[in-house]
């Protein structure tokens, strides 16, 4: 079985070196989706652009990771993508990836208002939700354990949402990354198509889904 590897909410000059030296040494490509405001950091903007070097897909995780986006105004919404969008700059990879921010990694109708969703097919953006959250960002220690329970219960490729947060969680990686492997577990570089609603703007059967007022 395939999974995509990602992680929200950074970059953290506490975490992300950590992340990116496990993923160098186990040869893992991941995607990456930050969060606007702290790119304002330039310490965090190097970490961005050193994931990016690295060959990890950078993409935008909205600007301040507030309410979901289907729970604010259409000007509100539109500032937290387009704001991340300009700080992001080079740093985004070619395929303009999109990540909501589900509010605990629900998924449902709160994602995106009507002008988000406008907004993001006229930009031609591919839009990637989740199917394994293992809650590393609630519980540093138990969540691989969670993790392997999610993966095992799999039946799909899995797109696994880890946090790259200054809580501890991330010294347990390298172990977990290492079980997985051993388990024949293949890293995949790029979203499995069931966590992909909106490629390149073109939204698939279940995105209107994701629109609240849909």
């Amino acid at each position: 079985m395939d999974i995509c590897l990602s992680f929200d909410n950074g970059p953290e000059p506490e975490a992300t070196p950590v992340v990116l030296s496990v993923l160098a040494r186990r040869r893992i490509t991941a995607m990456f989706f930050v969060i606007g405001a702290k790119l304002r950091d330039p310490k965090a903007r190097a970490l961005a652009a050193q994931a990016r070097d690295a060959g990890h897909i950078i993409g935008n995780h909205t600007l301040t990771h507030g309410a979901p986006l289907g729970r604010r105004s259409a000007a509100e919404a539109l500032h937290e993508i387009t704001e991340t969008d300009a700080l992001l700059g080079d740093l985004a990879a070619p395929e303009r990836y999109f990540r909501p921010n589900g509010g605990g990694g629900v998924l449902g109708a709160h994602l995106l208002n009507g002008a988000a969703a406008r907004h993001l097919r006229a930009e031609q953006a591919t839009m990637v939700l989740w199917n394994a959250v293992p809650g590393d960002f609630r519980d540093a220690d138990g969540w691989p354990a969670t993790a392997h329970v999610m993966l095992s219960a799999a039946q799909a490729p899995a797109m696994l949402v880890l946090h790259d947060l200054p809580n501890g969680a991330m010294g347990h990686l390298d172990r977990f990354l290492g079980e997985v492997q051993d388990q024949g577990w293949h890293f995949r570089p790029d979203p499995p198509p069931d966590c992909v609603p909106l490629r390149r703007g073109v939204p698939g059967p279940d995105f209107a889904r994701y629109i609240s007022g849909a």
